[in-house]
């Protein structure tokens, strides 16, 4: 058979290509040489990078290149959330949950203590159990005139604190003296102990003194009938709000509770009042009949009250 080149030899048609360094390209044959060609004038002509912008993909050193748009790549589609259930822990979208392992109690150690004792292993089935050991000092103090004892100990000695009386003010009213001695009771004489004011004044506090009458009270007495008065509440409603007060005196009038006074009517009009049906309870609820008009639009009724 013949060939193109008009011999019968193949070896002749491989050749070999190669390049050298980075500006020869040489393809070379063992029956004819080899031909060269030189790449250097090619070399730096389309210098460029890759730029992202966004998501738009550039080609750097060609303003004619189109942006590629990479929105498309994106990867939106794996929002998701992790949950907890019990001791289930779930990824929405994912349809297999995780079981995470839950304590049972047995991780937990209790050590015996020098008066206690610890039972059981923790869990569940078989919880722990102190042994407390009853409490064999429970103690009190005791004072019995001047000893102070510890109860529960038998052998214990009991403390004498009379040493720490202060008995070195005991005195008797007669004994303490006023800075400046007055006269109490209006009698001439100066009181100059305190048991010398309270003899003084005692007359007067249980006496006198507890006496007082309410704030005057109108009453109707323009028909007949048998009628009922709240003494105490009169006399609060004009003590508690009194009209006027002198300069810095407080807004309300000190008073007594319903039950601390006693009531008492001195004097009533016979001629107005039937002063034999009349009654006071001991709130101070006043009961009274008119048998007649006054003659004169004027009648007298007198109340006082006692403190107890």
């Amino acid at each position: 058979m013949d060939y193109a080149d008009g011999d019968k030899d193949d070896t002749n048609e491989l050749s070999d290509l190669s390049l050298d360094g980075s500006n020869v390209l040489t393809l070379s044959n063992p029956a004819t040489g080899g031909n060269s060609v030189d790449l250097s004038g090619l070399l730096g002509t389309d210098s460029q990078d890759l730029s992202l912008s966004g998501d738009e993909l550039s080609l750097t050193g060609d303003p004619t290149a189109t942006p590629i748009d990479l929105s498309g790549y994106l990867d939106n589609t794996d929002n998701q959330d992790l949950t907890i259930s019990g001791n289930t822990l779930s990824l929405t979208g994912d349809a297999t949950p995780v079981t995470l392992p839950t304590a049972d109690g047995s991780e937990t150690v209790i050590n015996d203590g020098s008066n206690t004792t610890v039972n059981g292993s923790g869990t569940s089935a078989d919880p722990y159990t102190i042994d407390v050991p009853a409490n064999t000092d429970s103690q009190d103090l005791s004072l019995s005139g001047d000893e102070l004892s510890l109860t529960g100990d038998p052998t214990a000695t009991p403390i004498d604190l009379s040493g720490y009386l202060d008995n070195t003010d005991n005195q008797d009213a007669s004994e303490v003296n006023s800075d400046t001695p007055v006269d109490v009771n209006g009698d001439g004489a100066t009181e100059a102990t305190v048991e010398d004011v309270i003899q003084a004044i005692a007359p007067i506090t249980s006496k006198a003194a507890r006496v007082f009458y309410p704030p005057s009270i109108a009453i109707d007495a323009s028909s007949n009938g048998t009628f009922s008065l709240d003494l105490y509440q009169e006399y609060i409603d004009q003590y508690g709000s009194p009209t006027v007060g002198s300069a810095g005196a407080p807004a309300a009038i000190p008073t007594y509770g319903r039950t601390d006074l006693y009531y008492y009517v001195t004097y009533a009009d016979p001629t107005v009042f039937d002063t034999g049906s009349m009654t006071i309870d001991a709130n101070g609820n006043l009961s009274y009949t008119v048998q007649a008009q006054p003659a004169d639009y004027n009648a007298l009724i007198n109340v006082v009250f006692v403190v107890k």
